[in-house]
């Protein structure tokens, strides 16, 4: 038997979302690029692009990524039912937040929830939600931490 070894957790990588085919031609494609690229920065991996078929939308690094793939059944889901990305500070999560605002002012489409905070004492969880062209709903959480655990959690973010 070998010997237990540590592991550093796994961490969440992407989100593969189904879509119908038309919403992958040349046209939907651009749309939702134009969307996701302009209020966070996310951008296409045009050699994993398969017109009508296929879109992945890098979310900043390499190996983050939202998977957008055509069937014929897509996937439909409730309102709320969500994918989550967290932000570094109260003023990326502030820009971000803007941003999203300035486009339900120009397409209808875009189904926006304002910001909030859930105060939970020991953090306050900022969030707001966006739905735009996709079949699930994005939530964007910033975490104030309060002093007393602030260095505990960074340190446990670098590890």
């Amino acid at each position: 038997m070998t010997e237990p070894r540590d592991v550093k957790p796994p961490r969440f990588n992407h989100v593969a979302l189904s879509l119908p085919a038309a919403a992958l031609d040349e046209a939907g494609r651009k749309e939702i690029v134009e969307f996701y690229a302009d209020c966070f920065g996310w951008e296409e991996y045009p050699t994993m692009t398969e017109d009508g078929k296929r879109l992945v939308l890098g979310a900043r690094r390499a190996d983050q990524f939202v998977f957008l793939i055509a069937e014929d059944e897509p996937m439909t889901s409730p309102r709320m039912d969500h994918f989550g990305m967290a932000v570094a500070s109260m003023d990326d999560f502030d820009v971000l937040c803007d941003r999203v605002r300035s486009w339900t002012e120009r397409d209808d489409r875009v189904d926006f929830i304002d910001k909030h905070v859930d105060d939970q004492g020991v953090v306050k969880i900022w969030s707001f939600y966006v739905r735009h062209l996709l079949p699930m709903m994005l939530e964007v959480q910033y975490f104030d931490w309060s002093p007393e655990v602030r260095e505990f959690v960074e340190a446990e973010a670098s590890a």
